[in-house]
């Protein structure tokens, strides 16, 4: 039995659920992998989570250096979040052969040229599954499940915090403010709460899977953004009367020279395998040119079902230490330069309060050469509910300038539909 010694930077939630997993299953693996799983060094500077979780005192370790030239450990594992420190540590770690994880997708998404340059020079492992959708193992499905497909285009529920509050909001189980505590309390929301509710966590993990979807470095700032915090009751009871569900979206799709990228909320149908993924659950619904469509899903946010990602590289590499896994095995043909188109199309949904005659917004639409998919005026409400066929956000948001600048409505609320 080959003995595989692994060090933990950071015992947060994500790294704390790393550790318990390691230890509670230590035996399981020697049964089932024929490997002895140990955690030889731990980098935490907070004493009440290592004692909270029994780490031996011989086994903290007080600087990167001291982790990285202990002889005694394989497999370096950041979780500590965030991209100075984190990226000093991972190069140091890459630097001394040593194999990493990260379940980091910020210092992935910005670094990752960097960071896979340096394992490659190395001959050092770099390992990232846990980095994007929590357990649900996405990651390894593209690069080594998928492989043979050429993927056209994906569609994914990523933030498992969003998620959860979108749900909550849908059956009317709160306020946005009462959610937002819950989420905080069950700990699955990040410190800093735009990094959820304004789609940032779920712009770095596009970029990832996006770059790995379709074999191309996509940048974080080239992806549209948008969050959830606009979205009202009234968005809400409409969708529903309608036949939709609200989910906050990672959208990737793959042109003949381009590619098309996006984060927002969208108008789910109820029949969409999306549709119901609901709490902090993730999904990713792919199509490939050989297999067609495919559904992952599990659960995307927490303490274990993070750490089960990070366990699970942690036991690829250990069992694959010859095979060095990073993103590309040529990063030559990741062009830099990609085309990222900026003018997508989409249905929309449109909820105008009405100030003129419907017939006369309607037309503005046909003029425009939008097609109306449906449309309900409720004139006790003084609304009118539209949602298009597919046409560019360009032509959309002219057709809004134009029926605003006669004064014939006001628009309360855009939202995409897929």
């Amino acid at each position: 039995m080959r003995k595989v010694g692994v060090a933990l930077l950071g015992l947060g939630v994500v790294g704390g659920g790393t550790y318990k997993t390691i230890t509670e299953h230590r035996e399981f693996y020697q049964k089932t992998q024929n490997l002895d799983l140990v955690v030889e060094s731990v980098l935490e500077c907070d004493e009440e989570k290592i004692k909270a979780l029994g780490v031996e005192e011989e086994k903290v370790a007080s600087n990167i250096a001291e982790v990285v030239m202990n002889p005694d450990v394989n497999i370096v594992v950041e979780c500590i979040g965030g991209t100075e420190a984190a990226r000093e540590y991972v190069l140091a770690a890459l630097r001394a052969g040593k194999t990493v994880v990260t379940s980091n997708k910020l210092l992935y998404a910005k670094h990752s040229e960097e960071l896979e340059r340096v394992a490659k020079r190395y001959n050092a492992g770099l390992h990232l599954e846990a980095s994007c959708m929590g357990g649900v193992p996405v990651v390894r499905t593209l690069m080594s499940g998928l492989q043979a497909n050429v993927i056209t285009s994906f569609v994914g529920i990523v933030n498992g915090t969003t998620n959860y509050i979108l749900s909550e909001l849908s059956e009317q189980r709160g306020t946005f403010e009462e959610i937002l505590e819950k989420v905080h309390k069950i700990g699955i929301a990040e410190a800093d709460e735009e990094y959820d509710l304004e789609g940032y966590d779920a712009v770095y993990k596009l970029s990832i899977l996006a770059s790995l979807s379709f074999q191309t470095k996509i940048p974080v700032e080239k992806i549209y953004r948008e969050g959830i915090t606009r979205i009202t009751e009234e968005d809400f009871r409409c969708a529903k009367d309608l036949g939709y569900c609200i989910k906050l979206l990672a959208i990737g799709k793959r042109r003949e020279d381009s590619v098309e990228v996006r984060v927002h909320p969208a108008l789910v149908p109820k029949e969409h395998p999306l549709a119901g993924v609901n709490g902090s659950y993730n999904a990713m619904f792919l199509t490939g040119d050989s297999v067609g469509d495919v559904l992952l899903s599990g659960r995307g946010a927490g303490a274990l079902p993070s750490g089960s990602a990070i366990v699970s590289d942690v036991l690829f590499a250990a069992n694959h230490y010859e095979d060095i896994s990073t993103a590309f095995k040529h990063p030559e043909i990741a062009n830099k330069n990609v085309k990222v188109i900026t003018d997508f199309s989409s249905k929309y949904f449109l909820r105008f309060q009405i100030e003129g005659t419907t017939s006369k917004v309607l037309s503005l639409f046909t003029q425009k050469g939008v097609a109306i998919q449906k449309f309900i005026h409720r004139e006790s409400e003084g609304e009118l509910l539209v949602i298009t066929h597919e046409t560019k956000e360009s032509v959309i948001k002219s057709v809004i300038a134009k029926i605003e600048e006669r004064q014939l409505a006001k628009t309360e609320s855009l939202l995409r539909v897929i």
